[in-house]
Parts: C-alpha cells; sequence; structure tokens
C-alpha cells in the first residue's frame, strides 16, 4: 500500500501482486485508476482512511510527511493495516535543505509550496514510537537534485554513503515496523537447534549435559561433517543413552559449516530455528534468552555478540579479535544498524524468516563457508529485525578450531566488498 499515492507510478513500479493507493486528490486518483487499472485506488485522506484491504507487507509513504497535517494521526492509522511482518517504508527531505529551498523559492527559481513539516530523523522515531511503531534503519540518498556530469553521480552514489557528506543529503530514508505483540502463552513456539559437528567427539555429552529447558522440548539436530575423529559414532551412542531428547542424526554431504546448517534446517520442524556449535565456547545455558528475546518480538534476528564480555584466555587469539571487530564495525556500516559481532556461531531465528532468506540467496551469492555473513546479509536485506544478545566465550575444551584464519577470512572480506556493492552502491 502506498499513502500519497499520486498518479500510482510507484506503487505500479513495484509489480506488487496486490496494489493498494491512497491520495486526497480526486484527479490523481482518476489518472492512476486509468493507468492502471490492475491495482486498487481510493480517493481518501491519509488521517482517516479505511479501506477492506489488511495485513500488508509493505507501506510506502513516499515524500508526503512534509505536507500532512498531522504525522503522528497518519502513522497511528497505519496500525490497522500493519501485521507483526509489515515494514513501513518512507522517506522525507531533510531539513538541512529547509533554507535553501526558501530562497530559491523567493528568488523564483522554484515553484512555490505549502507551509512544510521539515522532520529530522529523531524527530520521525519519536513520531513513530509514539504511535506504535519503531525504527529498524535509516539512511541518506542524494547530494545533488541537479544532473551534473560526472559529479552528481560521484556525489549521489557513491560520497553520499559516507560521513560527513551523507549528512548534506537531500532526503532521509526510513525502514520501521510496528511494535511487536508477543504470540499466546498458552501455545509457545516449538524449537530446533542444530548443531553441525566435526571432530567434536569430546564435546558430544557435554552438549547433552547442558542443554537448557525450553517453554515446549527442543529438537535436537546434529550434522556431522566429515570428522577425522569418532564424533558420527559418539553422537550415535549420547542419543540412544538420552531417549528423552527428540534428535536427528544426519551425515553431511556437502562442505563447510554454513552448508551443515543449512542441511539441518531442511529436517527441522521447530518454529524457531537456534544454531549451537559444538565446541560449547558458547554456552547453551545463554539459549533461553536468546528465545525469550524472540517469542516476546524484541527481536526477529538474535546475534550472539563474544565482543563485550571479558574472553577466557585462549577462546579467541589476538589477531582474530582484531579481525572480529574489524567485520563488526564493516557490517554495521554496511547495514545501517549495530551489529557487534558478524562471526558468533550462535544464531537464533524464525524458519519462516529463513525460508524468506533461503529464496534471495543468489542476490549476494554462494560463497560464504560459515554461513554468517550468508544469514546477516540477508536477514537485512529483507528488513528483519537483528538484535545483539552478549553472551560470554569460552576455552575449547577439546579439539582444535575448523577455522584457517587467512584463507576464510580472505573469503569473508571478498564476501564484505561483494555486499558493499549490492547494498551502498546499488
Amino acid at each position: 500500500m502506498e499513502i500519497g499515492c499520486g498518479d500510482g507510478g510507484l506503487l505500479a513500479s513495484l509489480s506488487p501482486s496486490l496494489g493498494v493507493g491512497i491520495d486526497f486528490s480526486a484527479e490523481m486518483v482518476s489518472r492512476a485508476r486509468a493507468k492502471y487499472p490492475h491495482l486498487c485506488f481510493y480517493n481518501q485522506d491519509a488521517h482517516d482512511f479505511q479501506i477492506e484491504q489488511k495485513d500488508f507487507d509493505y507501506i510506502i509513504l513516499s515524500d508526503i510527511l512534509n505536507d500532512v497535517w498531522d504525522v503522528q494521526t497518519v502513522f497511528e492509522n497505519l496500525s490497522a493495516y500493519s501485521s507483526n511482518h509489515t515494514r513501513i517504508l518512507l522517506n522525507s527531505y531533510s531539513r538541512l535543505w529547509e533554507a535553501p529551498l526558501s530562497i530559491t523559492e523567493k528568488l523564483g527559481l522554484a515553484k512555490p509550496v505549502l507551509d512544510q513539516n521539515w522532520l529530522t530523523v529523531e524527530d520521525i522515531n519519536n513520531l513513530l514510537g509514539l504511535s506504535g511503531f519503531e525504527l529498524i534503519r535509516s539512511w541518506q540518498e542524494m547530494i545533488s537534485p541537479l544532473k551534473i556530469p560526472l559529479l552528481a553521480s560521484l556525489l549521489n552514489h557513491f560520497l553520499v554513503r559516507f560521513w560527513p557528506l551523507s549528512e548534506l543529503a537531500l532526503t532521509n530514508f526510513i525502514l520501521a515496523r510496528k511494535l511487536p505483540v508477543s504470540p499466546s502463552p498458552s501455545k509457545p513456539p516449538s524449537v530446533s537447534i542444530i548443531i553441525p559437528a566435526r571432530n567434536e567427539a569430546g564435546n558430544i555429552r557435554n552438549i547433552f549435559d547442558s542443554i537448557p529447558k525450553f517453554d515446549s522440548s527442543p529438537e535436537l539436530i546434529f550434522v556431522e561433517g566429515h570428522s577425522k575423529d569418532h564424533t558420527y559414532e559418539e553422537i550415535e551412542q549420547a542419543i540412544l543413552q538420552h531417549p528423552a531428547f527428540r534428535c536427528k542424526l544426519l551425515r553431511q554431504s556437502g562442505i563447510g559449516k554454513g552448508n551443515a546448517v543449512r542441511e539441518g534446517i531442511e529436517v527441522a520442524s521447530g518454529d524457531i530455528v537456534m544454531i549451537l556449535d559444538a565446541d560449547l565456547t558458547v554456552p547453551p545455558a545463554y539459549l533461553p534468552r536468546f528465545y525469550k528475546a524472540i517469542c516476546d518480538g524484541t527481536g526477529e534476528f538474535i546475534n550472539g555478540v563474544r565482543l563485550i564480555y571479558p574472553h577466557e584466555k585462549e577462546s579467541m587469539q589476538f589477531l582474530n579479535l582484531v579481525g572480529n571487530k574489524l567485520f563488526s564495525m564493516l557490517f554495521t556500516w554496511i547495514l545501517g544498524q549495530s551489529i557487534k559481532d558478524t562471526l558468533c556461531g550462535t544464531k537464533v531465528f524464525w524458519r519462516s524468516d529463513y525460508l524468506r532468506i533461503a529464496e534471495n540467496r543468489f542476490f549476494f551469492g554462494d560463497f560464504d563457508p560459515f554461513g554468517d555473513f550468508d544469514l546477516l546479509l540477508g536477514a537485512a536485506k529483507l528488513g528483519i529485525t537483528i538484535i545483539d544478545m552478549p553472551v560470554r566465550y569460552q576455552e575449547r575444551t577439546y579439539g582444535k578450531t575448523n577455522i584457517q584464519r587467512w584463507k576464510h577470512g580472505a573469503l569473508l572480506l571478498r564476501m564484505s566488498l561483494f555486499a558493499i556493492r549490492k547494498l551502498k552502491f546499488y
């Protein structure tokens, strides 16, 4: 649905399966209906419109916040047409351009407009909060509205991505969602815990001893990845010795942790997917915190963070720590939201959201050996709310890490550069 759709051009360009446009101008609605008869258009006011269609995937407000009488009322009216998965996408002119536009109008260089609401991102965020919504992320677009050869392209497609030039942008974009409504406690979401295991024979029994209790009995899915020790046999024996657990055991057909996670999710039955590394460097005792955060709607993708609390002495080597911090800074810039740790193996998300991420995997390519970047980038692209969950990182008690620092670091850097091109300089 687009509020303030004008002649329907923007709405039609998105090719929606169901597209609804709202505009207070009868003439514009008449033109829209004539040009795009396959879409629905209503001649109503953004402040109090009422239509039959509900539960939209996206609601767009493009360049109308500057003109409406009461922004909060407009936002509040969107609530009836939104659900937990609805995303609100809006853009409005930056307040920095208020004085230049006023000057150009007085000089007769621009057409006069009605008195405008010049709102900052902070103003809009506050109004969203008052209306039952929350900001997911914001970003800036376009420094030069004039098509100056070479310079306009440099400013609008490259330099606008960097501070402080981003502060000169003409327009602010905001992605928001409705504040979530928690599901009924009488029917708690089910859980599948995916446990990739390669050369982890000495850790398997500790996994069963340390899995915490949830509102519903979790499903444990072990994916054994071509181990050189007796990991597979150890898992088989542990499953037989713990009949109270619902378990599945797979032999991985591909290679890499990312592939193991995907193969595990393919056979998962839970509403919520949890990834737990078999090395137990992130204690399973933290998993109920992840479960609560996703069930109460605090976030839709809960990302473990190992870089807040002090580490045990040998849990993370210095160069690995530096690499993790650099990747977290890079991803925070790429995604426009705080990502404190990109490579923590513990991640929790809705299985339904994962299926959407998988459908869009072609967008970034498929060369992440661990799957962490793949999941974070896919979630961010779909506007899924990512929340960081601090955990304490422990030393291994058995075996050695499967990470090859320089080889895998180069692959992750390659994927980061690819993500920059796809998300920042599109």
